[in-house]
């Protein structure tokens, strides 16, 4: 899959200069453009269109200081219609206008064109499997809080204590479903998994659909392919990691993709640095 992920990468490169076709893009890839999207965004740390964004600021750059084009002929180029939103574009990948850079020669910030590789980092396995389940609703309390992908999540923590024991006694009494027991769960707003992109956090539980749920909040799931994976480690960090690793790893070496939906946590929180068991929940679809 990696020589199929760069296969893309080459075609977007080769497009810069023009208008890409994200979803023809992500055919080359193999795979859906909603996965390819998520798929970029967890293993460059950045989402799809920044890294179009600063790789054709990084081209235009050039450009602009080698002075044979006019700022004009630039921005056409490299597909923007006005001067006006080709330099907010430009200033915001290099902190400088496009006219003061010619004027000064100033230096610049540079987007190295990326590729994708193999790195064996170790033996560890990954314990998972696969579940069709049917449509479900989660019923319980929702916040919108930061992505943290090292240590603890202060917003994701300070949700946790609002919820009252009226709540969670509301909660456990619906029930009806696999993962059992009060869980978190998050729904992605964008298609971004970089530090700090905002997320829906659910704290609830999975109960049948329809179930009554006066005073919380509702999402209906449907039916759907589920991979389960099993983990144990030091809290938070060892969910962090595999989370990076379902995407980083096992996605890339597997016959699946990720589908929209929110992912499912079942974890018991501990001390920071506490063995806690978890059990993550990813919706997914076979790609091949």
């Amino acid at each position: 899959m990696l020589e199929r992920l760069n296969q893309a990468l080459d075609h977007l490169e080769a497009g810069l200069d023009r208008e890409i076709d994200m979803a023809e893009v992500a055919r080359i890839a193999g795979v859906s453009e909603y996965h390819f999207r998520r798929l970029f965004s967890a293993l460059a740390g950045m989402p799809l269109p920044v890294y179009v964004r600063r790789r054709r600021m990084t081209l235009a750059g050039a450009e602009v200081l080698a002075g044979e084009l006019t700022l004009l002929d630039v921005a056409v180029r490299y597909g923007y219609g006005s001067g006006e939103a080709f330099a907010r574009a430009f200033r915001s990948v290099h902190g400088i206008g496009p006219g003061e850079a010619r004027r000064r020669g100033a230096v610049l910030t540079a987007q190295p064109r990326m590729s994708f590789r193999v790195v064996v980092e170790g033996s560890t396995s990954m314990r998972y499997r696969i579940v069709e389940k049917e449509s479900f609703r989660v019923v319980g309390r929702k916040a919108t809080v930061p992505l943290v992908h090292e240590g603890l999540n202060e917003a994701a923590s300070a949700h946790v204590e609002s919820l009252d024991a009226r709540a969670i006694v509301r909660m456990k009494a619906l029930t009806g479903g696999e993962p059992e027991g009060i869980l978190s769960a998050v729904v992605h707003l964008t298609d971004s998994r970089e530090e700090g992109a905002e997320v829906d956090y659910w704290v609830g539980v999975v109960a049948r659909p329809g179930a009554a749920a006066e005073g919380l909040d509702t999402l209906d799931v449907p039916a759907g392919t589920w991979a389960v994976f099993d983990n144990r480690g030091p809290y938070p960090s060892a969910l962090q990691e595999l989370w990076r690793d379902v995407f980083t790893q096992w996605f890339p070496s597997n016959p699946y993709a990720s589908r929209p939906g929110p992912e499912l946590l079942l974890t018991q929180p501990v001390e920071v640095g506490a063995e806690t068991d978890s059990q993550l929940w990813i919706p997914v679809e076979r790609d091949r």
